[in-house]
């Protein structure tokens, strides 16, 4: 009985240490956050969507690992191979702490530096390809790739758009009158302006061109 006890105490403990070598890949990168601008989102996203959060439930996977769940209603896609329709994907990190059947209390949160969801918001989305080990997906530049629509139809991130545009270089010719504009700075975009840039971007594929930079 004393050496099945020890099996299990020693099967425990190896688990936890899985589970956090799992996910100490994206905390690592959050810790590190460093400012990508629009032409480095579009490069390393797996797909671009626009639509509304329907959906945001946390759990535990059969692995032990804490996630947030997005249920994104996708009304247009300017990358990837998202179909127009209900998206879902998983993030690391719980929306709040729980406590387990064991009465431990889990307090594996969604770390500082990832996208915050919530159901209803209008995102326009820089998808990340999913984790190979854990299936796990965020954005692109973490929560810097998450772009929400506020007021007067436009769109941010959470840092305001820092850095959005900082080094982007594109053509003036091929970009309307508030297009030019809103590269020159930073803070809110127009929505429309904004998606109609990424979209023109992916489709002409500026960025292999050199067109953008």
């Amino acid at each position: 009985m004393k050496q099945l006890s020890l099996y299990k105490r020693l099967s425990l403990t190896t688990a936890l240490v899985l589970a956090m070598a799992l996910v100490a890949s994206p905390m690592v990168q959050a810790a590190k956050l460093k400012k990508q601008n629009l032409t480095q989102l579009i490069s390393s996203s797996e797909s671009i969507v626009a639509g509304t959060v329907v959906k945001v439930v946390d759990g535990i996977d059969a692995n032990g690992v804490p996630y947030t769940e997005v249920t994104i209603d996708v009304g247009s896609v300017a990358k990837g191979k998202v179909a127009p329709g209900l998206f879902t994907f998983r993030q690391f990190g719980l929306l709040n702490p729980r406590t387990m059947p064991n009465g431990h209390r889990m307090l594996a949160m969604t770390p500082d530096g990832f996208p915050k969801w919530r159901a209803n918001e209008y995102v326009v989305a820089f998808m990340y390809h999913p984790a190979s080990r854990t299936g796990l997906q965020t954005t692109a530049g973490m929560a810097q790739g998450k772009l929400t629509l506020h007021g007067d139809n436009l769109l941010s991130n959470e840092f305001g758009n820092d850095g959005l545009f900082e080094g982007v270089q594109i053509n003036a010719s091929e970009l309307s009158a508030e297009q030019n504009v809103m590269i020159q700075g930073d803070g809110p975009v127009g929505t429309d302006a904004f998606i109609d840039l990424v979209n023109k971007a992916v489709e002409g594929n500026w960025i292999e061109k050199g067109v953008m930079k």
